[in-house]
């Protein structure tokens, strides 16, 4: 494989993530696609798709975790009365996930632009779901 052509696949799988935001588990299926069909013809397709991948299913994660959260005190106000801080702990967790989101979407367009430039990217706070 060509080193441009190795370069735009990994590209592409930066980008595939974006997925995420047009069907639900899109930026880990889209991306899991293409690492399985790619991933023998290099090392660094091989890399890339693992690390694409782990950097969604982190992401995910900690969405999920803050949406637990924000249910269950919104639960116990809906149980118990209203509590000043339970709602405040809401409202944080709600800009924490927009924040996240925000995040998740920058990290993407920073590992498409290194990809394009022939650079490896690792993704910043991400779980080695695979190795």
């Amino acid at each position: 494989m060509s080193k441009t052509s190795e370069n735009n696949n990994v590209f592409l799988m930066h980008l595939s993530s974006f997925a995420g935001y047009l069907f639900p588990f899109g930026a880990i299926i889209v991306p899991l696609v293409i690492w399985e069909s790619k991933k023998k013809e290099s090392e660094l397709l091989n890399r890339t798709g693992k690390e694409v991948i782990n950097f969604n299913l982190s992401y995910l994660l900690y969405t999920i975790t803050i949406l637990v959260i924000i249910a269950s005190m919104g639960i116990s106000i809906a149980i118990n009365e209203i509590q000043h801080f339970n709602i405040f702990l809401i409202i944080s967790l709600g800009v924490v996930l927009a924040v996240l989101s925000v995040i998740k979407f920058i990290f993407i367009v920073l590992a498409a632009v290194k990809a394009n430039q022939g650079e490896e990217y690792k993704y910043p706070l991400t779980i080695s779901f695979i190795k």
